[in-house]
């Protein structure tokens, strides 16, 4: 039997989040006084309605919380809070439902795809909303991917496992702790990179939305042009506060609260820098030889690209599918790395592919050498079995999601470019994908409706980890 009473109570303190988050628009349209100040009233109290039902009827009694309450859980809250946060979409800028689900669901797990054009000229509630429902789903991935997903065992994330991930009634204050720890790091980032677009150039509003954006790894701008409407200096600010946004929280975390401020030893944080420092200095000897851009032009805009595709962020600063093949294939690549586990990012993640790789070098050592007896490790641990079950488990999931969704959106008449990218910038959580239509320059708005829902799907599955939902979605999970 499930628990629901649990479950419905916590989906009911999240839409009460939610709906205290929809009064910040609420107040600066009437600040402003632009249309929307009724309309994000409105919306808050729908959704407190529905969160103090849920609160009501609910139990918030976590004692018999189960493994398969916890997959309901994680699925539902995302999949209800992006239907309330679509609401101020609606009666505002009187898009249909479709659409607005889409760019809420794509705001809340930070992917930054959009349907909206004309950004420089939306009232700025609408642009404070997408920011902060970015914002919000950023954080809440950081203490979901430390706290629940390691619990969950999904997709190799129990190497990241803690005292905290335990999912007891003794682990309970210490999850709450860590994600209170979490969130001040997360708060301090945020008013840094705030600090440091306005230095670089930006007005406070332009700053504040974009450094909600930037550490959330989202992607969404107050601009058509993205991050190309503002200065050289604020792309610097940019590409910094992006490789922040994808490091693993958990070792800032302790930096601070254990004083433990020897990162680069980690290696997955090691591993992460090193890739793209070393892929952005090869992109920008390659403009820089072959494009004539000169080098710290050329450093400047493939290190913000590179950052930005790889950290799954999205923001667009020059449409790099111009650069030629090499740099296209290159960034088609990119789309599938991600960020740390623990961080905003979605994709595959660094770790993932630093175990495959382990995992290929033992298995050639054991060709040489079939008698001898090998053991993989990790951050200076052993990597158990049932870890390398679950990453090749992932791996399968994900690359038969990308597939599936590709077959289905060109059963709907997309192209071939468009079917495939759109899926993997969906389910990677990247953002634009390539094309003329959903490339760097476009947006999904001239997708049909049916493509629309299915990329929401895609984007959930790749921010909650793919087996997370696909497991909620099985036969065997609603059994008794």
């Amino acid at each position: 039997m499930f628990n629901y009473k649990p479950v419905l109570y916590i989906i009911g303190v999240f839409l009460n989040v939610l709906a205290l988050m929809m009064l910040l628009p609420t107040a600066l349209a009437f600040w402003d006084g632009e249309n929307g100040t009724m309309q994000f009233f409105e919306s808050a109290i729908i959704t407190y309605a529905a969160a103090l039902f849920c609160m009501t009827k609910g139990n918030r009694d976590l004692g018999r919380f189960k493994v398969r309450d916890m997959f309901l859980l994680t699925s539902m809250t995302w999949v209800f809070t992006s239907g309330f946060a679509a609401l101020p979409l609606v009666f505002v800028e009187h898009i249909s439902y479709t659409d607005a689900y889409f760019e809420t669901m794509s705001g809340i797990t930070t992917t930054g795809s959009t349907v909206l054009s004309g950004l420089d000229t939306l009232p700025r509630s609408i642009l404070l909303w997408r920011s902060l429902l970015q914002w919000l789903g950023g954080v809440g991935f950081i203490v979901m991917g430390v706290a629940v997903l390691p619990f969950l065992g999904v997709g190799g994330m129990r190497l990241f496992r803690t005292e905290s991930s335990e999912w007891t009634d003794k682990s309970a204050p210490r999850t709450a702790t860590l994600a209170r720890d979490i969130l001040w790091v997360y708060l301090t980032l945020t008013g840094l990179c705030l600090l440091c677009y306005w230095l670089s150039g930006m007005g406070w509003f332009d700053a504040f939305n974009h450094a909600m954006t930037t550490i959330s790894t989202g992607g969404y701008s107050t601009s058509d042009a993205s991050m190309a409407h503002f200065g050289p200096a604020s792309h610097w600010v940019g590409t910094l506060f992006m490789m922040a946004g994808g490091m693993p929280f958990l070792l800032l975390v302790n930096a601070v609260r254990k004083n433990q401020w020897n990162i680069w030893r980690d290696e997955q944080f090691r591993g992460y820098v090193l890739f793209l420092a070393s892929v952005s200095l090869v992109l920008a000897t390659w403009l820089w030889w072959h494009k004539g851009e000169p080098f710290l032009d050329a450093l400047r805009m493939t290190s913000f690209n590179v950052v930005s595709v790889v950290t799954t962020t999205g923001y667009a600063l020059t449409d790099y599918s111009m650069w030629g093949p090499f740099a296209v294939t290159a960034f088609l690549l990119l789309m599938f790395v991600g960020g740390c586990s623990g961080s905003t990012s979605g994709g595959i993640k660094i770790f993932r592919f630093q175990l495959a790789a382990g995992m290929l070098h033992l298995q050639l050592k054991q060709l040489i050498h079939p008698n001898a007896v090998f053991v993989q490790n990790y951050n200076r641990r052993p990597v158990s079995d049932d870890i390398i079950r679950s990453l090749v488990a992932f791996s399968f999931a994900f690359f038969l999601t990308v597939a599936f969704i590709t077959l289905v959106l060109g059963l709907m008449g997309l192209d071939l470019v468009t079917s495939f990218t759109a899926a993997i910038t969906s389910v990677t959580n990247v953002g634009p994908g390539l094309g003329d239509l959903i490339g760097p320059a476009g947006n999904f708005a001239n997708l049909p409706d049916g493509a629309k829902w299915l990329l929401s799907l895609g984007m959930l599955l790749g921010r909650l980890e793919i087996l997370t939902v696909v497991a909620v979605l099985t036969p065997a999970f609603w059994r008794q």
